[in-house]
């Protein structure tokens, strides 16, 4: 039985019988042997089949056998190809030029039968590595495409079961409102009051979800405005003053005068400095300080920062911290779902800006938001303590 009958070998010679010596020195190895008696014949062959190994005459008429191996090793298909160069030509040159044009080996005529088996053998072991790897790759290929689609199935289905919470939840938020207009005790009123805020807290959840899988399909288009960053400002500090009384923290905001305005997405931007504004809060202890200062670094930028003083964020994963479901420090008793800085993250990347974390010595966080935008009037930065 011939032990390599899988293995092909093609032989390219115009000589016929330089092709049946080498058939019978391989004739004991098993190879499927073919012939082509020119150069152009050898391309032609390659497009219908690719041979593991090319034996290839370098001296022949009209294209020689370095011409041959310039164009095999050119064509994505065929470069994979071990090519031995059979030669008569012993001078340095002659062997540079075949070797820089792609072959791999090389030997010379007259043939001898130990060492063309070993040479051929040689290059069969490395095709076969080649061919191994190319399989591997391609399989690790299939199974990241396949995890791929099923990761995006999930989150396609996830993103769906997200947008028809919307439905039952504004259901909620409406009944809760016309529960408020009826005569009510007043404990009746405070459960009724908490569960509108409950709902409010979701459906702003919800939102940003949405938002977020938007944002990261690439589909999502900022609306550009022109937004006056002292009323955006002002707007957000009576929204958290309710809720900086509650904690007994001084809320402390740097906004600029009115007349301030900037190109922005304004419904990105709110929600952003709202969830950093939540966390300042949330992890701030009582009689602490969270600070928002927005300003304009140039007249190109704007930054924003937001300081707490809570535990701070360890050194060690103030890069992971804005990932999706990355917690930098879990407390006790304080919900976190890793989801609003990532918001944050996409929100500010969506305008061309970056957020960075740094400490707030002695013990806290402060969080910089700096986006590039267009300022349409600046004005000195007016100081308010709430």
């Amino acid at each position: 039985m011939r032990k390599n009958s899988h293995h092909s070998v093609l032989v390219v010679d115009d000589e016929q019988n330089n092709f049946e010596v080498v058939e019978f020195i391989l004739f004991t190895e098993g190879y499927e042997l073919n012939y082509a008696s020119s150069g152009q014949e050898a391309l032609t062959f390659l497009e219908i089949s690719q041979p593991d190994v090319i034996l290839l005459d370098v001296m022949m008429p009209e294209m020689d056998g370095i011409e041959v191996c310039r164009q095999i090793k050119a064509h994505p298909m065929w470069r994979y190809i071990p090519i031995v160069m059979v030669t008569a030509l012993n001078s340095k040159e002659d062997l540079a030029r075949a070797l820089n044009t792609g072959a791999d080996d090389f030997i010379s005529k007259p043939v001898s039968p130990v060492e063309l088996r070993a040479r051929v053998r040689s290059m069969l072991r490395i095709k076969q590595q080649h061919d191994a790897l190319e399989s591997l790759l391609k399989e690790k290929e299939a199974l990241l495409e396949k995890q791929a689609a099923s990761l995006q199935l999930r989150q396609d289905m996830s993103n769906m079961v997200v947008h028809d919470l919307r439905n039952p939840l504004t259901v909620i938020i409406m009944s809760c409102g016309l529960l408020k207009l009826t005569n009510l005790e007043e404990k009746q009123l405070n459960k009724v009051q908490q569960i509108s805020q409950a709902g409010n807290r979701l459906q702003s959840l919800i939102d940003s979800l949405l938002m977020m899988a938007k944002l990261e399909s690439g589909k999502f288009l900022l609306n550009l405005t022109e937004v006056n960053l002292s009323l955006l400002g002002k707007a957000v500090v009576q929204d958290f003053h309710a809720i900086a009384t509650q904690k007994k923290i001084e809320f402390v905001s740097h906004l600029p005068e009115p007349d301030h305005q900037v190109l922005v997405d304004e419904i990105l931007l709110r929600r952003a400095l709202d969830n950093l504004l939540s966390n300042a809060f949330k992890f701030s202890p009582e009689n602490s300080q969270v600070t928002l200062i927005i300003e304009d670094s140039s007249s190109s930028t704007i930054k924003i920062k937001v300081k707490d003083r809570g535990p701070g964020i360890r050194e060690e994963v103030k890069e992971k911290i804005f990932d999706k479901y990355e917690i930098g420090n879990i407390i006790r008793g304080v919900s976190q779902t890793g989801l609003g800085l990532a918001f944050c993250k996409m929100a500010v990347e969506a305008h061309g800006g970056k957020i960075s974390v740094d400490s707030n010595e002695p013990n806290g966080s402060i969080f910089t938001l700096e986006i590039p935008t267009k300022i349409l009037s600046v004005k000195p930065l007016k100081y308010n303590i709430i």
